[in-house]
């Protein structure tokens, strides 16, 4: 099952990391260089939780952070 969040649809993202190297100019150097980027995934904060639905049952769910502390859900 894939982490993704049942109110906000919040999921994994990919993207990239940019390495640098070199000394900055400020510091006496020529400035930084982009090396190589390298590919990786943004994971968002969700975590398992058990929520009363709108009928009453209780029903454990992926819900992310940002829902949790915006109230988005009620939990059981």
């Amino acid at each position: 099952m894939a982490r993704v969040c049942s109110v906000t649809g919040k999921r994994p993202v990919s993207g990239r990391t940019i390495i640098h190297k070199g000394q900055s100019k400020k510091s006496g150097g020529i400035g930084l260089q982009l090396v190589k980027q390298v590919k990786r995934t943004f994971k968002p904060n969700v975590q398992r939780v058990r929520v009363r639905t709108a009928t009453g049952a209780v029903k454990r769910v992926w819900v992310s952070a940002k829902a949790l502390k915006a109230g988005l859900v009620e939990k059981a």
